[in-house]
């Protein structure tokens, strides 16, 4: 059974750094690509970025030049490297795996609240 699971949240200062990881159990191989959404409270889930199997990378635009997310296959593990974090950057983190076959198929970790405050 696939799970993915997010660790890495917390409270940061603005200007603050963060890392999130997000374990992926069973085979990262299987998933077409993988990414991080967030969801603030009142607002819909927003992708963040997204990592493919190949490695091309695709971003929010307007998170483009502070964030930036890799994978390490060997350690089965995906990465959000956060930095000069704001305000707005407040929300649950999501770590998202999506799969083409056998069909289209979407799984989520629990999430990880960051919130940014000083």
């Amino acid at each position: 059974q696939v799970q993915l699971v997010e660790s890495g949240g917390g409270l940061v200062q603005p200007a603050g750094s963060l890392r999130l990881s997000c374990a992926v159990s069973g085979r990262i191989s299987s998933f077409n690509s993988l990414g991080w959404y967030r969801q603030a409270p009142g607002n819909e889930r927003e992708l963040v970025a997204v990592i493919s199997s190949g490695g091309s990378t695709n971003y929010a635009g307007s998170t483009k030049d502070r964030l930036t997310i890799s994978r390490d296959n060997a350690k089965k593990t995906v990465y959000l490297q956060m930095n000069n974090l704001k305000p707005e950057d407040t929300a649950v983190y999501y770590c998202n795996g999506h799969r083409t076959w056998p069909m289209s198929s979407d799984y989520w970790g629990q999430g990880t609240q960051v919130t940014v405050s000083s």
